[in-house]
């Protein structure tokens, strides 16, 4: 402690002058943003190493030190600057996790990976106080190192003031004088631990970190950054009085964001050479659908899903085009499905296998909820500070959001730009803000009715998406949309009650399971493969994660001219088949513009590329090709095949065209009776019309209940109609 009070000012100076000189002329010159130099812990290290070691165990003194060697510096050659110093790249034995932060780590200098989730406004605080007695009027400095308390002169110094205290007979009064005193922008951040790391049950550790100078508005909800931070304790305080209970808050010295996404999982060289070997094997599409929840027994429906969640796992590349707009890279699912299907399963399953991966359910989110919140007295200062929600936090992951349906109106209104932006605007207490949401979102959601009715096998998924109760425009959202039904069928319900049974029997006891458990544990992380109780080999979870991560980290494919020429011919050949069938049936004649179907618009072809590269990036290409563009290709016409959608316009208002097109014809034939009839059309004459066009009563009877509703005809008598207008 010696060296850290006495001798470490001389030991700033020797290195500043030496290894800094080119640093200290550039702030001089006044050409950087602020008067900070940044120190790296490695170049103190090489220039004095028990200089190094000391600052570890006295931060405070030692940095708050330097700041004055340097400000000493700049104003010995002429330039009055607060200058200060920021120490990164700190050693690795300096990492804590937030939650293992105690006695033994205060005024320590700590290393914690975290992810921010509250900000405070910006605010200004005295750093170096002048007093003014008033008696004599001499002044003195004091300089103020608690945030929390403002610290005043007892007594006027006697050598050069009159000596006076602030009790006794001849007191005196100090005076803050606040032109000469010196200020410095604070802000305050509420940093929580990384969600991977909270055990499972536990709540989340969460801390307070003061920020100043030039670290204030650097950061957002949601970032994941590395804090170097001081550990300080502050007394609790109840009813006015201190307590022997101590609160840590942490003062921030510098901050590092993530530059490279994914670093918390680790990947050895061994390992990267074990991926590039499953990576280069055949069909390696099927054994990553075979990977993905292999506890749920797959039949034909089931398979093609899983086969479009692994593209999902991997997605397409987020770019950034000259205008400055970004092009989302991450594919949207929804799974819509009957109780009982495994789509939780499925979803949990999601969250744990991607890196990044959260799972939320739209009926138990609150507060922050799916998007973000403006919660007041966040920091005691009864301002309204943004938290984060589901979204923001599993930023460049996957969000799985079970209960889709029930998420709260708000919510559902914010959606829209989070899937498409991929930002979260946020107009709230008078915050306005924009959060990143990079993710993949995976949503399941369930039927009003508790289960989804008996449709003819031609309807469209749309007639079912209808049944969910979701505005229609978010459905546009999805790249692709799967209804999973409980149908029944002897052949496989056989095969699935003897998988049930089978995984139910193969499992172990979860009492047994907590001994065996690290045993197991370590056997998973050294294989690469499991077999499942159907026989089939699938990757462990542990490796498929690592797998994920490694392609996200390193691989961003691009298409080349083969795979750009597959995608548009598809895209051209279906939109004109369509144009032509309905020439040749005589659809547009007589027929408005609005009522031409159009099978697939531009969005297809986003859809398209985003799965050709996803499925580059599985096998580790920097190149998409045909091969690519083929297999994304089959997935979207297998999903097109399964869905029915007609007409791309039925994703944005749930009318197909062969149903806009009815209420079209209808309408159509109770005006013509109308010109026929004196302004009146009977309804054994409408239906009789109808037949004709191959209409049946039932849907003539919708249409009529429909323009009752909305006032465009009126009932004058029974079975007779109307125009209102």
């Amino acid at each position: 402690m010696a060296m850290a009070t006495h001798d470490s000012g001389a030991r700033w100076k020797t290195f500043l002058s030496e290894a800094k000189e080119q640093e200290i002329t550039l702030l001089l010159s006044r050409q950087t943003a602020s008067p900070v130099i940044d120190v790296s812990f490695h170049e103190l290290t090489g220039f004095d190493p028990e200089f190094a070691e000391e600052i570890l165990i006295s931060p405070r003194l030692i940095i708050s030190s330097g700041h004055k060697i340097l400000s000493e510096i700049c104003r010995d050659r002429g330039v009055d600057l607060d200058a200060m110093i920021r120490l990164s790249d700190l050693p690795k034995d300096t990492m804590r996790p937030l939650r293992e932060i105690g006695s033994r780590d205060i005024d320590k200098l700590r290393s914690l990976d975290v992810i921010v989730t509250k900000m405070s406004q910006l605010k200004p605080r005295i750093h170096l106080a002048v007093f003014q007695c008033e008696n004599c009027g001499e002044t003195q400095q004091i300089d103020q190192t608690n945030e929390s308390e403002l610290v005043e002169p007892i007594r006027c110094p006697p050598d050069t003031g009159c000596g006076a205290s602030i009790r006794g007979n001849d007191s005196t009064r100090f005076n803050l004088v606040m032109n000469i005193s010196r200020m410095i922008n604070n802000q305050w951040l509420e940093i929580q631990e990384l969600p991977e790391n909270v055990p499972s049950g536990a709540q989340p550790s969460r801390a307070q970190v003061l920020l100043e100078g030039d670290l204030v508005n650097k950061h957002l909800p949601g970032q994941r950054i590395t804090a170097n931070v001081i550990p300080v304790v502050r007394s609790e305080i109840k009813k006015n009085k201190k307590t022997p209970m101590f609160d840590i808050i942490y003062h921030m010295v510098s901050s590092t964001h993530e530059s490279v996404p994914f670093t918390e999982i680790k990947i050895s060289d061994e390992e990267r050479a074990q991926i590039e070997d499953v990576a280069a094997t055949d069909n390696l599409l099927q054994l990553m659908g075979n990977s993905i929840a292999p506890s749920i027994f797959a039949n034909d429906k089931l398979r093609l899903i899983k086969r479009s969640l692994v593209l999902q796992l991997f997605g397409g590349v987020r770019r950034k085009t000259s205008d400055n707009n970004y092009l989302r890279g991450d594919i949207h699912i929804l799974l819509m499905g009957d109780p009982g299907v495994a789509k939780s399963q499925l979803l949990n399953y999601m969250s744990n296998i991607s890196p990044r991966g959260k799972f939320a359910t739209g009926g138990g989110t609150t507060g922050a909820g799916l998007t973000a919140a403006a919660i007041r007295d966040t920091f005691g200062d009864g301002r309204f500070a943004l938290e984060a929600g589901v979204l923001p936090l599993s930023d460049r992951g996957l969000a799985a959001i079970d209960e889709f349906d029930k998420i709260s109106n708000e919510d559902k209104g914010s959606m829209h730009p989070a899937m498409e932006q991929q930002r979260i605007y946020v107009a709230k207490g008078g915050i306005t803000a924009t959060l990143p949401a990079r993710c993949a979102i995976l949503a399941a959601a369930n039927p009003k009715g508790g289960r989804f009715s008996n449709r003819n096998e031609n309807s469209s998924i749309m007639t079912s998406f209808e049944e969910t109760g979701l505005p229609y425009p978010l459905a546009s959202r999805f790249d692709l949309l799967w209804l999973i039904r409980d149908e029944t069928e002897t052949n496989t319900d056989t095969k699935i009650a003897r998988h049930i049974l089978n995984i139910r029997t193969s499992s172990v006891n979860e009492n047994r399971s907590q001994d065996i458990d690290f045993e197991t544990e370590r056997e998973e992380g050294d294989n690469i493969f499991s077999t499942g109780v159907d026989g089939k080999k699938h990757l462990t979870m542990e490796f498929l994660r690592k797998y994920v991560a490694f392609a996200k980290r390193n691989y961003f494919p691009n298409l080349n001219e083969k795979a750009k020429l597959a995608i548009e011919e598809y895209y051209v050949s279906v939109r004109n088949d369509t144009a032509k069938q309905d020439r040749s049936a005589g659809a547009f004649e007589n027929e408005s513009e609005k009522d031409r179907v159009i099978p697939i618009t531009a969005r297809a072809i986003e859809a398209l590329i985003r799965l050709t590269e996803a499925h580059a990036r599985m096998h580790l290409k920097q190149v998409a090709d045909e091969t690519d563009a083929n297999v994304a290709l089959a997935v979207y016409k297998h999903w097109r095949d399964d869905s029915r959608i007609e007409d791309e316009a039925e994703l944005q208002s749930g009318l197909s065209a062969s149903k806009r097109n009815i209420n079209q014809s209808i309408r159509k034939i109770i005006r013509e009776i109308c010109e026929e009839r004196g302004g009146e059309a009977e309804i054994t004459l409408i239906y009789n019309r109808a037949r004709d066009f191959g209409i049946v009563e039932s849907q003539v009877d919708d249409v009529i209940s429909s323009m009752s509703i909305n006032g465009e005809i009126y009932t004058p008598r029974g079975g007779t109609y109307r125009f209102a207008r």
